[in-house]
């Protein structure tokens, strides 16, 4: 699983995972991609455990990759991302982050926050991306389907078009077009970026998270209701999660009792 954002959300990476990669305050910290499993909370696995007590327990891991962040322009070649964007292609699925609070210490490589923009970011970057993909790949096949006449590679060849149409004309995610089982095992090939199912998590402050609200999720909400129907969105503060991680495990459930809040790591590796 590949979590994405635009710079700055390697905090993030660290409270999920428990390492401790490079989290600065400025853009661009992560450079090399940062990968670490995680073992995904199953109250099934611990009840069998507890039942059985087997000699060995070994619970399901979630692979997770940090690359560097995403910048508007990063298919062209601007800022880190689009150099790491191909380690994201062999992976299930997305983690997209978006920043929904104010933090004067906190940089934006934008100049200020807006998540709804952020998510359009990334978005777009995602499909522009697909779009070099499949025109090289097209530009490729030309040669042997078109002129030579290679009636083997035609429907694949058929079907890269319908997705180069969805990408450039429809401006489409592919995930969002409906396809055939044949053209499904076309996809799976090529491995689109923009096929991957989408969790979207929301940053907010401590603050907002602990009295549950924030100017920007409507809006963010309407955003991916627009772009990702039925997409999982999930409010969380990274801010919380990193404090409670630097607290004694006997201090944690106090600390968020007085606040009358809850962990939502937790959710967030069970999704």
């Amino acid at each position: 699983l590949e979590l994405l954002d635009c710079p700055i959300k390697s905090t993030f990476f660290n409270v999920l995972t428990k390492n401790q990669v490079p989290a600065e305050n400025y853009p661009f910290c992560t450079i090399d991609p940062n990968e670490s499993r995680v073992a995904i909370p199953d109250e099934r696995f611990d009840f069998l455990c507890n039942y059985y007590k087997p000699v060995s327990q070994v619970p399901a891991y979630l692979n997770v990759v940090d690359i560097a962040g995403l910048v508007k322009g990063a298919s062209e070649g601007q800022g880190l991302g689009n150099a790491f964007l191909s380690h994201i292609s062999a992976c299930d699925a997305l983690f997209m982050m978006c920043r929904a609070f104010e933090e004067a210490d906190v940089t934006h490589v934008e100049g200020d926050v807006d998540p709804v923009r952020d998510l359009k970011i990334i978005f777009d970057e995602l499909r522009m991306k697909d779009i070099q993909y499949v025109d090289g790949v097209l530009e490729k096949m030309e040669k042997t389907v078109i002129r030579a006449n290679d009636k083997s590679k035609m429907f694949e060849f058929e079907t890269l078009k319908l997705v180069q149409k969805c990408l450039k004309e429809d401006c489409r995610h592919v995930r969002f077009q409906t396809w055939n089982d044949k053209q499904i095992d076309i996809l799976n090939k090529h491995l689109f970026l923009t096929a991957k199912p989408v969790v979207y998590l929301v940053n907010v402050s401590e603050q907002d998270y602990i009295l549950k609200r924030n100017k920007w999720l409507p809006r963010i909400r309407a955003q991916i209701d627009e772009q990702d129907p039925g997409a999982i969105m999930i409010p969380f503060s990274c801010m919380l999660e990193s404090h409670l991680y630097e607290l004694p495990v006997d201090e944690r459930n106090e600390y968020l009792k007085k606040r009358c809040s809850e962990k939502y790591i937790v959710v967030i590796k069970e999704h």
